[in-house]
């Protein structure tokens, strides 16, 4: 068994947070042990929680254009979250994504750098400020920095970029937010050469 299964089978039974109560399951990352480049989100959403896999519902579309584009394979990345338990709150029948506190990320933490430390990948995008912040340890202006590579020890690139759901909640700046996630991907990708 590889170090990834361990940590997943492991991730499965966590109650390190109160989030695995109201979750349908733990939705550990995917892709190859030694995939060259680490895509880290903030949480599953709720198609990933039915599902138990990341980035499965409709960012999860949108992420896979933008790699696309940008000449990255998805096949080749591995994808996960920084927390890996569903929050979110009720409206109506629908269950809301609902942005998980400092704590619940720290919780998981343990998780994302037993991944990191399995894969080993040459980079890790960040998507989104929550992802960002649990990657680089500080609190990341993803409007400012976005698609700069950020100093960390934990991979040759680090590079923090929008979140694939704020570029399909963006409904007047979605193709330029889009054309943005992509363009930061091919910041990555030339990193890469």
């Amino acid at each position: 068994m590889g170090e990834l299964d361990k940590l997943r089978k492991a991730a499965a039974d966590c109650t390190a947070c109160p989030l695995y109560k109201n979750a349908t399951q733990t939705v550990f990352g995917e892709g190859p042990e030694k995939a060259v480049v680490m895509l880290v989100g903030e949480q599953p959403g709720d198609q990933e929680d039915k599902q138990g896999h990341p980035f499965v519902g409709p960012a999860g579309r949108i992420l896979d254009e933008a790699l696309a584009d940008a000449g990255i394979p998805r096949d080749k990345t591995y994808v996960t979250n920084a927390v890996k338990h569903f929050k979110w709150k009720a409206r109506g029948k629908r269950r809301i994504h609902d942005k998980p506190n400092w704590s619940e990320v720290a919780a998981c933490h343990p998780w994302l750098e037993g991944e990191i430390a399995a894969v080993q990948p040459r980079a890790i995008v960040a998507l989104g400020a929550t992802a960002a912040r649990a990657v680089a340890g500080r609190t990341v202006a993803i409007t400012r920095e976005r698609g700069q590579p950020l100093e960390s020890e934990l991979a040759p690139v680090v590079v923090a970029t929008f979140h694939p759901s704020a570029v399909l909640r963006a409904q007047d700046r979605r193709d330029e937010m889009q054309a943005a996630l992509t363009d930061d991907l091919r910041v990555v990708a030339e990193h890469l050469k």
